[in-house]
């Protein structure tokens, strides 16, 4: 096995040797990290629709005629996502890990592709709820299969950025998707809405196809270099794990959840990914509530004005600070991954630079429970402190996919990401739940706004409660051989 270049780099280069690693052993690994990240991102694009178009669904009855049902209803839709999605990670992971990364990842991102397509067929809410649960079944399989990739294509050192990279797809796709789907929309119509951003994905599958195979794989057909396989299969403690698991057996799921290491996972992803379906699910709804709020005082207090209502103090155009949001969102993502690699390069111990950034990223969520409050002053000063709590969501998510590989072999990523992913997504069905019920109440007393309140309170806290249990549960995140009791 090939030394370590990073560390055979001499004089100043050691301070700055991401350029000098790629420029000496090669960059295919990035090249795979690119299509994660457009699979991630059309994940969200999808993913998206619903939230941007629950306005324009709700006046077209799909959600029923009357306005605080349609909190409810709109609720049980996002729940049908939710449930499905828990259940399609608890499979996709375990499928991913049988199947293969490739086969898996295709299969996936087809499936999802024609259930969003399908939603523009959905007229009412449990036929929206019907491909909503199609959408959230096979969507699962994405970060099972990602967090493979990164897995397979990636030495620890690296893979907290990559997850970042590929993780902040989830950004751009939050971006892109309000820049063009009311637009979309307005235009056509709201099924064309699913209809060409389900058919994106269908586009991917072909350089999926094209350029992925394992870096055994791409080694013998000359498209990776040694070194960069070297590279890649540099870390001792993964290798003689790997090499001490002589019988390369899959692991149940039974096995699996023996370990405090999976549980500090799933409950880390518990208690953080309901945080970030709440952001994506209602976000829109806040701002837009927030611009009808301001709307209405002014009229009160103005009753002979006759101007635009965009032209009143106050209002701004959702879609573009949705965009804001997810925009700061991705340099959270990336930043997430730069951190914890820059304190390892500054000699800390891989453990404590994770454990150190997920605590860092634990606390900037906090800014959130002045959302309602600095809204009343002014929207976009709410925008600020959302798009600081989404951000560092981001960088912690980069942070927390990594702990399963820091902690697992690779022939179990898939199996304990799908873990993880399911408990989140069971928070988000909990979530989803409360704060339809919530806003459902404050709707009907016209207090919208004190019910965003509450649940910006637990979004701000989850992070913190979630670091302390992990790190109760396993105080240094190492390799484990999977036949330890």
């Amino acid at each position: 096995m090939s030394s370590d270049p990073i560390k055979n780099t001499p004089g100043p280069e050691a301070k700055n040797p991401f350029p000098q690693v790629n420029e000496a052993i090669g960059r295919y690994r990035w090249t795979i990290c690119a299509l994660v990240f457009f699979a991630t991102t059309i994940t969200y694009l999808d993913r998206n629709v619903l939230g941007l178009l629950k306005a324009t669904l709700s006046e077209n009855g799909v959600f029923g005629p009357d306005k605080a049902q349609q909190e409810l209803n709109y609720s049980t839709v996002v729940i049908c996502f939710q449930v499905a999605y828990a259940v399609g990670m608890l499979a996709a992971g375990r499928f991913i890990d049988w199947i293969g990364t490739k086969a898996g990842y295709a299969w996936s991102l087809f499936g999802w592709s024609v259930a969003a397509i399908g939603h523009a067929f959905g007229h009412h809410t449990w036929s929206f709820g019907f491909w909503r649960a199609a959408l959230g079944f096979t969507e699962a399989g994405n970060f099972p299969a990602a967090n493979k990739t990164m897995a397979e294509w990636f030495p620890k050192k690296e893979r907290a950025f990559a997850t970042g990279l590929y993780n902040s797809g989830a950004n751009i796709g939050s971006i892109v998707a309000p820049l063009c789907v009311p637009y979309i929309a307005s235009a056509w119509g709201w099924e064309w809405a699913f209809v060409l951003t389900g058919a994106v994905g269908l586009i991917w599958l072909a350089f999926w196809y094209k350029m992925y195979a394992s870096p055994a794989a791409k080694l013998a057909s000359g498209h990776l270099q040694r070194a960069e396989y070297d590279y890649i299969h540099s870390d001792k403690d993964e290798q003689a794990a790997e090499q001490a698991d002589t019988k390369g057996a899959r692991v149940s799921g039974a096995k699996l959840l023996t370990f405090r290491q999976t549980w500090a996972f799933v409950l880390g992803k518990f208690l953080t990914d309901p945080i970030w379906w709440f952001y994506l699910f209602w976000l829109p709804a806040f701002l837009g509530g927030e611009n009808t709020r301001k709307i209405n005082e002014y009229l009160a207090a103005h009753p002979g004005y006759s101007g635009a209502q965009a032209d009143i103090p106050g209002i701004i155009s959702w879609p573009f600070a949705v965009a804001v949001v997810y925009t700061v969102s991705t340099f959270g993502s990336i930043f997430g991954g730069w951190l914890p690699k820059k304190f390892i390069n500054g000699g800390m111990d891989a453990n404590k630079a994770r454990k150190l950034a997920m605590f860092i990223f634990a606390l900037f969520p906090l800014a959130v429970l002045l959302a309602s409050r600095l809204g009343a002053i002014n929207t976009w000063l709410a925008v600020g402190t959302i798009a600081i709590a989404t951000a560092a969501h981001q960088a912690w998510s980069a942070n927390i996919f990594t702990t399963v590989s820091d902690m697992f072999p690779k022939k179990a990523v898939a199996s304990v990401t799908g873990l993880g992913g399911m408990a989140g997504a069971v928070g988000g069905i909990l979530i989803a739940r409360v704060a339809g019920l919530v806003l459902s109440h404050f709707t009907a007393i016209g207090k919208v706004e004190l019910g965003y309140g509450i649940l910006f309170v637990v979004c701000g806290s989850a992070y913190l409660t979630a670091w302390i249990i992990m790190h109760l549960l396993v105080p240094k995140f190492k390799q484990i051989q999977l036949g330890d009791s």
